[in-house]
């Protein structure tokens, strides 16, 4: 074939364009939860099972400790972690609200080696319990990156180079009280506003200009302001706010931070610990809204519109112990709902299938997590096709099926040594950081590293 003949350069021609074709396939994952924020990772192209050595290692990266899961995007990493100066260490007892020197950094990586492109650090002493490092998800967008650190320090960099646009600081600017557990929810960008779960009176959530960081509008009062983080449902062709703090499930106008409705939950127990722990995601499905905790277990609510909803179901549990727990007790796992059932890992580590219309449990495992009953034992689920990747936080990930007829594992390797010791019993080390799955692989981190797994099915 000449070296320039048409059928040459028609060969050529496709080849471009199937290679063009498969990158923009190539999703990324921005947020908390990915590009829809509903912790499903569309990619095609991926490994059926792992081969017996383990998916190829892409790269590794060295970084401070945090809970904060890594966001990606347009051929970047982002991801926070925290810092100690020499000489200093987090309290012996994981509980311990003692004052703490460190720096909160902001690192941007390059996706393809991982090499660290830029940095943002600054002065942040510490004084909540688990005091690992930072625990919100960076969201990315466009040229702008959006941080919420653990003593509630907001930001707003440019991709670039990391230069600081705008800041503020929730207990400077609202006199927020930091929660026991340091700020967690997850920022969520609705437009050109972006909504943050701050505290203060009035001001459980705040809305600010994404481009000025101008206060857009402030709503809702309580007496902590819990970890869930601001969510965004549909209803009736109606987009809706949904913010869930320790007291109840609020639904607002997201525009204007108005509050349609409020509906009690958490409060029929005693939160034992005083922590406000309203912390995973609610789901939503059709005119349903699944809500879940560790100590009160679940609710289901039919929504009506803008209209206070009706409650379909609830847990009756007596405690959060295993031998007391109804449907699910999630601590800061995000459940999924498919086909009429709901899947999640409850209050000791246990996988569990309930129904949801009822509530009714169909079957427990304790096989993806540690294998036994484990307090806070946690694993986060990503369906991805008809499967689900688990990642324990044994730092396994695995490919499993979950149906009703229950829980089948098909591969799974070990990809990053758990490093965090602050869970309970004393010495359990475990990754309570979610990953994000973007590129056709699994970006996870530890307290000391962050790692880029291939999970294309060609490497």
């Amino acid at each position: 074939m000449r070296a320039n003949s048409p059928i040459r350069l028609l060969v050529l021609g496709m080849l471009a364009w199937l290679g063009a074709q498969s990158a923009a396939l190539a999703d990324d994952w921005p947020q908390w939860l990915g590009p829809r924020r509903d912790a499903i990772w569309r990619e095609s192209g991926i490994i059926e099972k792992f081969p017996k050595e383990g998916p190829k290692i892409r790269w590794r990266q060295k970084i401070g400790e945090g809970y904060a899961g890594p966001a990606v995007a347009a051929g970047k990493v982002y991801i926070t972690d925290r810092v100690l100066p020499d000489g200093v260490s987090n309290p012996k007892n994981a509980f311990g609200r003692s004052r703490v020197k460190g720096n909160e950094r902001v690192l941007c990586l390059d996706e393809a080696t991982g090499n660290i492109l830029w940095k943002h650090e600054y002065d942040c002493p510490y004084a909540v319990s688990y005091g690992s490092g930072p625990r919100c998800t960076p969201l990315v967008d466009g040229d702008r990156v959006y941080t919420v650190g653990t003593m509630g320090d907001l930001l707003c960099l440019d991709t670039k180079d990391g230069k600081v646009l705008w800041s503020k600081n929730f207990p400077k600017d609202y006199k927020a009280e930091v929660p026991m557990w340091g700020f967690a929810g997850h920022p969520l960008l609705e437009g050109d506003l972006l909504i943050c779960l701050v505290s203060g009176e009035g001001s459980v959530a705040v809305a600010f200009d994404k481009m000025t960081g101008k206060e857009a509008w402030r709503a809702l009062s309580a007496s902590q302001p819990g970890y869930a983080p601001p969510t965004i449902i549909e209803v009736a062709g109606k987009r809706q706010l949904i913010i869930w703090h320790p007291q109840s499930v609020n639904c607002l106008d997201p525009k204007t931070g108005t509050v349609h409705w409020s509906f009690p939950f958490i409060g029929r127990k005693k939160d034992m610990l005083g922590a406000g722990m309203s912390i995973p995601t609610p789901r939503q499905d059709g005119d349903l809204l699944f809500l879940t905790c560790f100590y009160d277990g679940s609710l289901m609510l039919k929504l009506n519109g803008t209209e206070k909803p009706t409650q379909v179901w609830r847990s009756k549990s007596r405690s959060e112990q295993p031998d007391g727990t109804d449907a699910l007790h999630c601590v800061m796992n995000t459940p999924f709902i498919k086909d009429g059932f709901i899947y999640g890992v409850c209050s000791y580590g246990e996988l569990r299938c309930i129904k949801e219309d009822t509530g009714k449990r169909i079957w427990e495992s304790f096989k993806p997590i540690v294998g036994e009953s484990m307090r806070w034992g946690n694993a986060f689920l990503v369906p991805q096709g008809d499967r689900v990747f688990l990642f324990n936080e044994g730092g396994d990930l695995i490919i499993a099926r979950l149906t009703p007829k229950g829980y089948e594992e098909i591969s799974r390797a070990n990809i990053l040594t758990p490093t965090n010791t602050m869970a309970p019993p004393a010495g359990r080390r475990v990754i309570w950081s979610h990953p994000a799955f973007a590129n056709r692989c699994c970006y996870a981190r530890n307290d000391r590293e962050i790692v880029c797994v291939s999970l294309a099915a060609e490497n």
